[in-house]
Formats: C-alpha cells, sequence, structure tokens
C-alpha cells in the first residue's frame, strides 16, 4: 500500500548548523503541504546559506503491515531523516530519491518524523531551490513482496504484436505466485497470465498480439496490474523499438525521427524548484507546440512525475544525471559526496526510470571539467557507463554526457 504523504507537514529555517534540540516545539512551526521550495520565498535572497528543518506526524495502527519505507522522491539536499529521535537514514544528493527504512522502528500511534537539510550556497550553477520538493510516500508492505523500483522490462517486436520480458526482485520468502494482467489505456484487457518466484526473482516472457506502438505520436500506454501475495500494485509500460545507427541517425518504431530537442532545468521558473504537476504539463505543452520533442534533463535526474508527464505527451528523454564528477565546479556542489555516494546514486536512477517509454539515453554528465583535466576522467566515464548499464541492460550502448568545455570557477 502506498501512501502520498505531502500534506501536513512543518516547517523551520534555522542557522547552519542547527541541532535537532535547539529547534523548539514544531507547534510553533510553519505549515506547509509539499512539494516545497524554502529558497522561493525570498526573493531577495534566493541563494541563502541555512539548515532548513521539517516535521510531520505519522500515526500507524497496530494491524499495520510489518514493512514500513518512507520514499523521498528528491530532498535539496545534504539531508537526515529522523525518526522518533533518531537518524535512519542520511542523503548527499538533491535529485535522485531514496528510501528511509522504518521497519522495526516504529510505533503503534504517534510517530515523529523530521527532516533536516543542510542548504550551503554556493552549490550549482543555476537556482537550486531547497526542501524536499518532490513528493514524499510512504509504503507499507507484507513480509513478502516486490522490491520497490525493481521491475524492468525489455520489449521486443513480433509479427502479431510485442512480447515483454519482465523481471523483479522480490524479498522474503520464495515460491510465491505473480499473478498478472494487462490493460490497455481504455481498461480492456489484453493479456494475463501467472508466475512463480525463485531465487527471489521473478522473470517472465508476455505475449500482447496486437498491442500498439508508443510513439510521439499515439504515446500508448498499457499497465500492468498484478498480486503477489498479499501485495497488489500497478506497473506503467509503453512498447517501443529504438535503433540508433551511425549513418542514418535516430530509428523510433522503425521510422526515422529527428529529435528537436531542448535542455530543460528541473525548476518552473518563478514558481521554484518545487514540482508542480499542472505547471509542468503547461511547460511541456507549450514545447510541444513550439516543435519539440525530445529533451535532456538538464543537468540531474527530474521528478518521477514529470517522466510520467512525457510518457503520456510522447517526449522522447535523454535522461542525465551528474553536472560534476570528482572535480568541483562550486565550492559546495555534489563533487563533495562524489566519490562515496555515486555507485548507490546511479543505481537509485536508474531503476527507478528504466521502465519509463520516454527514456531512450542516459547521460551520465554535462561539461565534465574531469574530462579535460586528465586521464583520470575517462576512467570514471567508464566506470559510469557500466554502472548504467549494470542496472539497465535493455539499453546497451545508450549512454552518453555533454563534452563541451568551458571554463569555470572552482576546477583545478
Amino acid at each position: 500500500m502506498d501512501l502520498l504523504l505531502n500534506d501536513c507537514w512543518k516547517f523551520r529555517k534555522m542557522p547552519a548548523g542547527s541541532k535537532i534540540r535547539e529547534t523548539g516545539d514544531p507547534s510553533a512551526w510553519q505549515d506547509v503541504d509539499l512539494p516545497h521550495d524554502w529558497l522561493i520565498w525570498q526573493e531577495s535572497n534566493l541563494y541563502e546559506t541555512a539548515d532548513a528543518w521539517y516535521y510531520r506526524e505519522l500515526n500507524l495502527p497496530a494491524d499495520r503491515p510489518p514493512v514500513c519505507l518512507l520514499r523521498f522522491d528528491g530532498v535539496y539536499m545534504d539531508c537526515d531523516v529522523w525518526l522518533n529521535g533518531e537518524v535512519i537514514c542520511s542523503h548527499a544528493y538533491g535529485y535522485t530519491a531514496f528510501t528511509a527504512d522504518l521497519t522495526g522502528k516504529t510505533l503503534t500511534g504517534k510517530n515523529e518524523i523530521r527532516v533536516h537539510i543542510r542548504h550551503q550556497s554556493p552549490n550549482s550553477r543555476w537556482y537550486s531551490g531547497s526542501g524536499i520538493f518532490r513528493d514524499v510516500t510512504l509504503m507499507l508492505l507484507p513480509a513478502d513482496h516486490i522490491v520497490p523500483n525493481s521491475f524492468a522490462v525489455a520489449e521486443k517486436k513480433e509479427n502479431n504484436g510485442w512480447q515483454m520480458k519482465l523481471t523483479a526482485e522480490t524479498a522474503g520468502t520464495d515460491r510465491i505466485p505473480f499473478l498478472w494482467t494487462v490493460l490497455s489505456a481504455e481498461g480492456k484487457q489484453i493479456a494475463e497470465g501467472s508466475v512463480t518466484s525463485e531465487n527471489n526473482r521473478i522473470d517472465t516472457m508476455i505475449d500482447l498480439p496486437g498491442a500498439a506502438d508508443w510513439s510521439i505520436y499515439d504515446p500508448c500506454m498499457y499497465r500492468l496490474v498484478y498480486q503477489y501475495g498479499e501485495q497488489t500494485g500497478v506497473l506503467k509500460f509503453g512498447l517501443r523499438e529504438t535503433v540508433f545507427d551511425p549513418d542514418r541517425g535516430f530509428f523510433l518504431n522503425g521510422e526515422p525521427v529527428k529529435l528537436h530537442g531542448v535542455c530543460l532545468h528541473h525548476d518552473l521558473g518563478a514558481l521554484g524548484a518545487a514540482f508542480h504537476e499542472k505547471a509542468a504539463r503547461r511547460q511541456l505543452a507549450l514545447m510541444k507546440d513550439m516543435g519539440v520533442n525530445a529533451l535532456r534533463t538538464s543537468h540531474n535526474p527530474p521528478a518521477s512525475r514529470f517522466l510520467d508527464l512525457c510518457d503520456e505527451m510522447g517526449i522522447l528523454v535523454v535522461n542525465e544525471a551528474f553536472d560534476m564528477w570528482e572535480r568541483p565546479k562550486t565550492p559546495y556542489d555534489y563533487a563533495r559526496f562524489f566519490a562515496s555516494h555515486e555507485e548507490e546514486d546511479v543505481a537509485a536512477w536508474v531503476r527507478r526510470d528504466r521502465c519509463h517509454p520516454s527514456v531512450i539515453m542516459w547521460s551520465i554528465g554535462n561539461e565534465i571539467y574531469d574530462m579535460h583535466a586528465d586521464l583520470r576522467g575517462t576512467e570514471v566515464c567508464r566506470m559510469l557507463m557500466e554502472q548504467v548499464e549494470k542496472h539497465d541492460p535493455a539499453r546497451h550502448g545508450r549512454v552518453t554526457f555533454g563534452c563541451n568545455y568551458m571554463p569555470w570557477e572552482g576546477g583545478q
């Protein structure tokens, strides 16, 4: 069971270096809903260095499922998640999703969630915003369940339709039936079947005769409704074939397509960095009216719901991860954390987004100074490419990065 947890939060800004004991009684804090960007509200100081604290009560019944996860789609940046006075997890990068595992630590009844963000400026070459600026989801799961973000799909065009390989990882006991039904956008059933988990893994081939292609002209989406033991869920997917040919260009479902693209930052202009679905939909609709059919998520993974919109609207995506690697561009950017966190961030980035039909390539960086400084940059490039392809073998060879050189202060 997934519950969106965007309401009933409280917020307080504190001086940098603040401690939880200094934050005071949350009843006096500001009421906010998520997603929230606290910096955009102070137009005269959009790059302030400060700590942000968020608080929410979480009431849980005695008969709750045993596995309790708190899923953050994006917190900018360098944050700790607290449960009942204890730090449960920390997360450095502001643009990758992460999960705080509350299993076995929650109380029946009232629980106190706090999120502490250390925002130090400058930390990027653009307006970053700060706060819990994307969705938060409470995931309550049975002991035997599909591991979140473990689904992967690999589709193949057949003469009479499509065949799709579906895999997923499972937790708990093994040999549990996985029952599935595939529905069209109109709710019509087009396939059903079952398979049993083995070695904590789901692995099955699904025949989809007569299924329609996903394309930029007709972005047809399907839903796989599944049951695994006591767990139920939905996986959205689209069916498309992509080919990159060095002589002939890019082909989508056998047809040549020229990418008329833009580089799109995550913020929404004067609305700030907090994701807003209606504003993002309007932005993408305006771009489609301009003739845009592709975009690069400059210079970081976008909100999950942003990719849902691209799937729905038929916009191709070059999904980008980093603006810097080991060598910084600004004093407090992600280079501080890259060496110790990049592997988990690559895994989180790719595993969350690999089932989106709109995603056709992965970009591991943009204007990366490491690639110009010495051969270490080549080593990191190869390492990142291998990590991406480990988590998305279906898009083998679809890894790129922006390599134009621009001097900046901070690169050494």
